[in-house]
């Protein structure tokens, strides 16, 4: 049910994991909500490395939404650690522990600790497409233009 933008996201503490806080925003227009790492040793990411990170968490997603884990900018620009299949998504019918694929794209090895905040959850309301076969599509400007075809500078 959702309330003033806010949607109730049913949350399970895997056997272990109760010390870890519950994700949170880090503002109060925050799109995203932090995740948290449940790992008990520290975990040691090495230059070009990838590694599954358990959060410690389950979650049931209402039917219609999805969560999308999204790396956190300040990782990625400071230490170069980002999401590897950014973004992640948890279907509303998944009810397994929500882990994060972190990888470093940085040059030295990066350190993770319990609790440390590692990317965002990110509740999104999806929709299914009813797909329409047609002999062809409308045309458009840009047409079949893509993968760079509009240049790098700015268009006058």
């Amino acid at each position: 049910m959702t309330k003033n933008n806010e949607i109730e996201i049913k949350l399970e503490k895997i056997e272990g994991c109760e010390d870890l806080p519950v994700p949170v925003s880090a503002s109060k227009f925050s799109s995203g909500v932090d995740l948290f790492s449940a790992e008990n040793h520290e975990l040691l990411i090495k230059p070009n490395e990838v590694k599954l990170v358990s959060t410690g968490i389950k979650i049931d997603i209402p039917e219609g939404y999805e969560g999308q884990v999204r790396p956190r900018s300040g990782l990625a620009v400071k230490y170069g650690i980002t999401v590897l299949n950014s973004p992640g998504t948890i279907d509303s019918d998944y009810r397994g522990a929500i882990k994060v694929i972190l990888i470093n794209l940085g040059e030295k090895a990066f350190s993770i600790k319990r609790g440390d905040r590692i990317a965002q959850l990110v509740i999104q309301k999806i929709y299914f497409p009813n797909f329409n076969v047609v002999q062809s599509l409308n045309n458009t400007k840009r047409g079949e233009g893509g993968f760079g075809h509009s240049g790098i500078k700015t268009l006058k």
